[in-house]
C-alpha cells in the first residue's frame, strides 16, 4: 500500500549533528523500532534517541552507517519526513484502522448517496478531519468525529458522512440531465 510517514526532523540540537525529531507513532519512543527509515528520495537513516526528541541520525550508505557528525550536516536534514513501507505497520485491531486506510474510501450519506471520495486525512495535533472531493463542487472537510463519521467499514470501501447543513450536496451528473 506504500509509504507511511513517520516522523520529521527538525532543527540541529548543537554542534554535533544531533536533531530534534517530532514522531507521529503513539509512543515517539517507537519510532526507532521500526529500522531504518526513509525519506521522500528513497534515502535510509537510522536514528538514536538521546534525550527528550533528540536523535542521532545516521545515513546508510552501501550498506554501512555514517554518523551525521556535525551541525552544517544536520542542518541539511531540517524537515526531512521519515517513512516506513506500510507492511512494516502490525494489523489494526478489529473495528480499528489507520488514517491513512481512509484515503480513497467512498464517503455516503445516512441514505447511501454518494457525497464524494475521501482524498486526504488532515491530523494537525487536535483531532483528524477528512477532506472529501466531490463531483461539480468544492471539497468539504469533516472532523473525524462520530457526529459527522458515524460509520467506517473498510472493507465495503466507505465512509459514512453526516454533512452540516450549511453544506449543499449538489445533484449527481444523471439526476441533473433528467
Amino acid at each position: 500500500m506504500g509509504r507511511i510517514q513517520v516522523g520529521v526532523i527538525g532543527r540541529p540540537h548543537g554542534v554535533r549533528g544531533l536533531v530534534h525529531v517530532t514522531s507521529h507513532t503513539t509512543d515517539p519512543a517507537d519510532l526507532v523500532a521500526y529500522g531504518p527509515l526513509s525519506d521522500a528520495a528513497g534515502q535510509v537513516f537510522l536514528l538514536r534517541w538521546k534525550t527528550g526528541g533528540v536523535a542521532e541520525v545516521s545515513h546508510i550508505l552501501n550498506g554501512a552507517a555514517v554518523k551525521v557528525a556535525d551541525r552544517t550536516a544536520a542542518e541539511k536534514l531540517t524537515n526531512t519526513r521519515l517513512f516506513i513501507d506500510r507492511s512494516a505497520l502490525p494489523p489494526a485491531e478489529d473495528d480499528e484502522y489507520y488514517l491513512t486506510d481512509l484515503i480513497g474510501l467512498s464517503a455516503v450519506d445516512l441514505n447511501g448517496d454518494v457525497v464524494g471520495t475521501v482524498t486526504i486525512v488532515h491530523d494537525y495535533g487536535a483531532g483528524a478531519s477528512l477532506e472529501i472531493e466531490r463531483t461539480g463542487a468544492a471539497p468539504v472537510i469533516l472532523p473525524f468525529t462520530r457526529a459527522c463519521v458515524p460509520s467506517v467499514d473498510i472493507a465495503a470501501n466507505q465512509v459514512v458522512v453526516v454533512l452540516p447543513e450549511e453544506i449543499v450536496v449538489p445533484p449527481q451528473a444523471e439526476d441533473a440531465a433528467a
